[in-house]
């Protein structure tokens, strides 16, 4: 009777604990500090950072079709609604690839088995795309574990950032890359660099990706540049399929900002990747357009006119007659695994847009696996979300990805991943 007693109430206090945890979650949900509003709002006086600046809006429904059926089950969304999506972002948004045909081939450039001090293989592959006699060279390069049962799961990072933090022979090291400590996890750890696929410039189009398999003049739905990049990433996943080391049905394929609009519409446009993983992608990539927070589309059609397709321009001030918003991009990739990220400081990515993104894409979510479910409101600061295949966290500082944002993409990875 005595042990009971102590049973009930030990078990008592648990539900204390768990209910005060709760409220505690509830009453530290995130708001950006005051200090950053005030540097921010001097700093880009033209751009809101102000919640109860943003307009009202509505979103797009994300099931229900063009022509105004709601839908319903897997079966609906998979044979017709999402069709619709995604050619709606091609059109509109990202742009439509070009159908020039194309060989490609993988060439092993070198091979270290006794990288990392003997924890990893090494193995740096150039993957040549050729057409009409001309060619282009992706750089991969492509850490895998020695001590891990193969194949392994991988992270694919689409590098934005240039080689300084990527480098192949570990003597300078980067937290936007930690493959150290990626290895450690049991996990493989890829890279190639944008710039291998397309330069980051406005050239009209001439270099790169573009240069080699457009053909005749472009359209006001031709692929810009972010939907090159993508290309590559997938052109990389090629190249895992090839590796007996390399479970290529368990890949993330991840990117920072301008790589983390890519990570989205790569895993949206090919479905054999796992997960993406969208670190501080802002407007373009994770943030709802409509809300005019921060980076707005036509600043960004403004500052990179060559990211997206012509058409996107046709948005620009005019975020609510889009056709689609971005939760919908989210939701191209259910049932698929999908972490957002934000930082505290940077309010230009729109944080709170990003996590609503994150939130709206529930509904086909939920398609998939009724118990996914989140608050609309925003999480505490440094402590990760997860909701069946969805993740977000929000962490302390500025616009950038660290060993900390890594170590919370592999924790979700090992739910999803292995």
């Amino acid at each position: 009777m005595k042990s009971r007693i102590i049973i009930n109430v030990f078990s008592t206090l648990i539900l204390v604990f768990l209910s005060c945890e709760a409220f505690s979650q509830a009453e530290t949900s995130w708001k950006p500090s005051k200090e950053t509003l005030e540097r921010l709002t001097k700093n880009q006086s033209e751009f809101n950072y102000f919640e109860e600046k943003v307009p009202a809006y509505k979103l797009p429904e994300v099931l229900v079709s063009l022509e105004g059926k709601q839908v319903k089950d897997v079966k609906m969304w998979d044979e017709s609604r999402r069709n619709e999506i995604l050619e709606l972002f091609r059109t509109n948004v990202y742009g439509r690839v070009s159908s020039t045909d194309y060989t490609k081939s993988f060439k092993l450039i070198n091979e270290d088995k006794n990288a990392m001090g003997g924890d990893a293989t090494l193995r740096q592959v150039d993957i040549t795309i050729s057409s009409n006699g001309n060619s282009l060279d992706i750089h991969l390069t492509l850490f895998v574990p020695n001590k891990a049962a193969k194949p392994v799961p991988a992270f694919l990072l689409i590098d934005n950032r240039g080689p300084q933090n990527t480098d192949p022979e570990r003597k300078v090291k980067s937290e936007f890359w930690p493959a150290e400590e990626v290895i450690a996890r049991g996990y493989a750890i890829a890279v190639f660099s944008n710039a291998d696929l397309d330069p980051d410039n406005f050239d009209d189009f001439k270099n790169g990706i573009h240069g080699l398999l457009d053909r005749g003049e472009r359209k006001p739905d031709s692929w810009g540049t972010l939907a090159a990049w993508a290309w590559g990433a997938s052109r990389c996943l090629d190249y895992f399929e090839t590796d007996k080391d390399i479970n290529s049905k368990k890949v993330a394929v991840v990117g920072h900002s301008r790589g983390g609009k890519t990570a989205l519409w790569a895993a949206a446009e090919d479905q054999r990747f796992a997960m993406a993983v969208s670190n501080e992608s802002g407007c373009g990539g994770a943030a709802l357009a409509r809300r005019k927070y921060g980076e707005t589309v036509a600043r960004i059609n403004s500052a990179f006119p060559h990211w997206f397709c012509l058409n996107y321009r046709n948005w620009s001030d005019n975020e609510d007659s889009m056709p689609v918003d971005m939760h919908m991009l989210i939701a191209l990739i259910a049932p698929r695994a999908v972490y957002v990220t934000s930082a505290s400081e940077d309010l230009w990515a729109d944080p709170r847009g990003s996590y609503l993104s994150l939130y709206h894409s529930l509904p086909v979510f939920q398609l998939y696996d009724m118990n996914s479910t989140l608050s609309d409101k925003m999480p505490p600061l440094n402590r990760p979300v997860i909701a069946g295949r969805l993740a977000y966290h929000i962490r302390d500082g500025a616009h950038n990805m660290l060993l900390k944002d890594w170590n919370w993409f592999m924790d979700f990875g090992d739910k999803i991943l292995k």
